[in-house]
């Protein structure tokens, strides 16, 4: 009886380790392919980030109607993602899309809000957590104004 309930046991978590979707989007309705996309970028190497990033968005401003959108993104793995962007930019590059001109190429358009990012995360006020933690520890000035 032991090793039926084992063997059963096992079967459950294969069926639903198979049954899952971990490395796509789920794209039935926005809200999970938004809660997706937002976990498949932690996945990704930050040097990827970005460019997931702006391949969803492009997708997104191509695809006005919110259910042809996800029709088009559901099942998607990140870098089907980014392919299906970098095919959406040739297309309007190729159509004088407004804002495509000043790029030569997806990589450069990549590079400079790649940039963009790093600058940003660089800048005084920045929202990034690590300007006002250190190893780990959160500082705080305790020090009573003087009155």
């Amino acid at each position: 009886m032991r090793r039926f309930a084992f063997l059963f046991f096992i079967i459950v978590c294969f069926a639903l380790t198979a049954c899952g979707r971990g490395g796509t989007i789920n794209g039935h309705t926005a809200r999970t392919a938004y809660r997706s996309v937002k976990l498949l970028k932690e996945r990704l190497p930050p040097d990827n980030r970005v460019e997931f990033e702006v391949s969803f968005w492009t997708i997104r401003d191509a695809h006005q109607n919110e259910e042809e959108f996800l029709d088009v993104v559901d099942g998607k793995s990140a870098w089907d993602i980014i392919d299906l962007a970098k095919g959406i930019y040739q297309q309007r590059k190729s159509a004088g899309f407004k804002g495509y001109e000043k790029y030569n190429n997806w990589e450069e358009m990549i590079a400079k809000f790649d940039k963009e990012r790093i600058d940003q995360e660089k800048r005084p006020g920045s929202t990034k957590r690590d300007e006002t933690r250190r190893n780990g520890t959160v500082l705080y000035n305790l020090q009573v104004p003087n009155r």
